[in-house]
């Protein structure tokens, strides 16, 4: 499996804190089965003053570290984004690193509250030739009045990505109901960890795949952390990657 979403580098955002963190969020993520892992820091100005450059070092020193260790995962370099003014000119100039130097990145909405004029923005980005990844739309508390704006975004040329441990029950009942929603209906490209650390947030793709079965079947399940997520890292074009889904029916989930 390929997870695109991991806060593993250690001491530059709110992910792993020591390296010793990081070795050991690897051993996870390499146990249960995944063999690349991007290493995604937040970049947000005033919190997390990150770079395109400075992520690539933190990746190839943790690269080197998993060498030595024997540890069989494979790091690429990706961010964690924030909405921001000048997006696209960062993304261009590589000071705003996408996932392995293709057309994709993640892009995270505030959690709180809706980006003022989020879908003219996401369709700028990508008429400027990227396809930006928005993380956990079933985490965000305003995803009820504006599911039909994530919809729109898809159509538009914007994929989603729901996290594991969302449709495990980690994230609460609320959550729960809107990670299943997304893959259920149809409205999900991939699934990732957005691990954090060993404890809560751990890396681990196993649990929620679980459920995806349960709600798409085995050949989606795979799509969402194998076929996907490798034509991201080769740089596919989207229309080449696999059609958004379109399900006839709703699962079958408690409301939030």
């Amino acid at each position: 499996m390929i997870d695109l979403h991991c806060h593993i580098l250690p001491g530059i955002d709110d992910g792993a804190k020591t390296l010793d963190e990081s070795l050991q969020m690897a051993r996870i993520a390499v146990a249960d089965g995944i063999h690349t892992l991007a290493c995604t820091p937040h970049i947000y100005p005033g919190m997390y003053i990150n770079d395109g450059p400075g992520i690539a070092r933190a990746r190839a020193r943790l690269q080197a570290e998993l060498d030595a260790h024997g540890i069989a995962l494979r790091l690429v370099v990706g961010a964690d984004v924030h909405l921001v003014p000048g997006l696209a000119e960062g993304l261009g100039s590589g000071r705003v690193p996408t996932l392995h130097g293709s057309r994709y990145f993640l892009l995270e909405p505030s959690h709180t509250t809706p980006p003022p004029r989020l879908e003219a923005s996401v369709l700028h980005l990508i008429h400027a030739g990227y396809t930006p990844i928005i993380t956990h739309p079933e985490r965000l508390s305003w995803v009820e009045s504006h599911y039909p704006v994530f919809q729109r975004l898809i159509a538009q040329g914007a994929w989603m990505q729901v996290t594991a441990g969302a449709l495990t029950g980690v994230f609460g009942r609320r959550a729960r109901y809107w990670g299943e929603r997304f893959i259920g209906e149809g409205h999900t490209h991939l699934l990732a960890t957005d691990a954090h650390s060993t404890g809560r947030r751990l890396p681990r793709l196993s649990d929620g795949l679980k459920v995806v079965r349960r709600l798409v079947g085995d050949g989606e399940a795979r799509r969402l952390v194998v076929d996907r997520p490798a034509a991201v890292l080769q740089n596919r074009p989207p229309q080449d990657a696999g059609p958004a889904l379109r399900q006839a029916s709703s699962p079958s989930v408690p409301g939030p």
